[in-house]
């Protein structure tokens, strides 16, 4: 956070923060006759920090928000990834420390919902709901864990990230932020998240959560992901799948206004939103089947063109109040939009 006489368009310019520096604790306002806000607990995907749910975080004021650094990212891209089950008792470790009364809702996506349904198998008294999106559960085939293996010699370079944040439809600082916490992921750690991820992840136990479960997949996102569903229906028979029709993987950032309300919606009364298809209405593209957190340049090596990103509703940036980010001092060209891509 800045001080007050950092405060202001030209500190925000001048004083530069990196992504790894974005809060975990938002605390919220309690609606007008309710003793205490609720808590909304965000973990990220495999290959974005905590800051990639800053236009969650500015939609729900009215809830006590957690942002995880997730173990090997963000704040904590220097240490060793210990395992999905590792992963979840520290989420759980945090939930027991900042929320003192009620459980959480978990919101995750890619790995971040594979972690939320760890932490929900291993500690289901501190859940309320689980809202996971993007998230496959079965395992990969070959050709996919050859194509992320081989990427992983390029997670070093800014232009391989910065290519990545075009191809999710990323937009200034968004890219900027993308680019800058990418180059520090360490490829052992990505390589070890892979190993967890690629013979299936569902975790063991997953029967002992009772609670409410929405498991969302945008529309034109790997086919692998729904293909999960089947198995996550067995263990959670309570389990509510459907599909987001026009989106992509990282939907939360692609379209905010679009993924704020379908939280909202359940979250408040576990309503679903009316766009929401039922998997069995829905006609799935093919795509590579590509695991949590790995690259979208592997689903479009598949794919060919991957279809245009739909026009953003919502042209906000993060929010400067919580994240101090890196400016550049000349508009450069991969600054611009990436470039279209053909209809399917």
């Amino acid at each position: 956070m800045t001080s007050d006489k950092e405060s202001g368009p030209k500190a925000t310019q001048d004083f530069v923060r990196e992504a790894t520096d974005y809060p975990e604790v938002h605390p919220g306002r309690a609606p007008e006759g309710q003793r205490q806000a609720q808590t909304l607990v965000f973990l990220h995907g495999g290959n974005v920090g905590n800051w990639s749910w800053d236009p969650q975080v500015l939609a729900f004021g009215d809830f006590n928000i957690l942002t995880l650094h997730l173990p090997a990212f963000g704040a904590r891209f220097e240490e060793t990834w210990d395992g999905l089950e590792s992963a979840a008792d520290d989420v759980a470790a945090l939930i027991a420390d900042e929320v003192s009364e009620g459980g959480v809702h978990l919101v995750g996506i890619s790995l971040g919902g594979v972690i939320a349904l760890h932490v929900a198998a291993r500690h289901p008294e501190l859940v309320d709901s689980v809202l996971v999106t993007g998230t496959p559960l079965t395992g990969a085939s070959a050709t996919a864990r050859a194509l992320n293996r081989m990427q992983l010699k390029l997670i070093g370079s800014e232009w391989y990230w910065r290519f990545q944040a075009g191809a999710y439809g990323m937009v200034d600082d968004e890219r900027e932020l993308f680019t800058e916490h990418g180059v520090k992921l360490k490829p052992e750690n990505m390589r070890a998240i892979m190993d967890d991820l690629d013979p299936g992840a569902l975790p063991k136990n997953l029967e002992n959560y009772q609670g409410p479960v929405l498991a969302l997949v945008g529309a034109k996102e790997p086919k692998l992901v729904q293909k999960s569903f089947v198995a996550l229906r067995e263990k959670l028979p309570q389990a509510i799948t459907r599909v987001v029709p026009g989106m992509h993987h990282q939907w939360n950032i692609e379209n905010p206004i679009l993924f704020n309300s379908v939280l909202r919606k359940w979250i408040s009364d576990g309503g679903l939103h009316q766009i929401l298809v039922d998997p069995e209405a829905a006609k799935p593209s093919r795509t590579l089947e590509v695991p949590a957190g790995m690259s979208k340049a592997a689903e479009e090596t598949e794919q060919g063109s991957a279809g245009k990103f739909p026009k953003k509703l919502d042209p906000r940036r993060l929010d400067p109040k919580k994240l101090d980010f890196k400016r550049k001092t000349t508009k450069q060209s991969e600054t611009a939009q990436a470039p279209e891509e053909t209809e399917k």
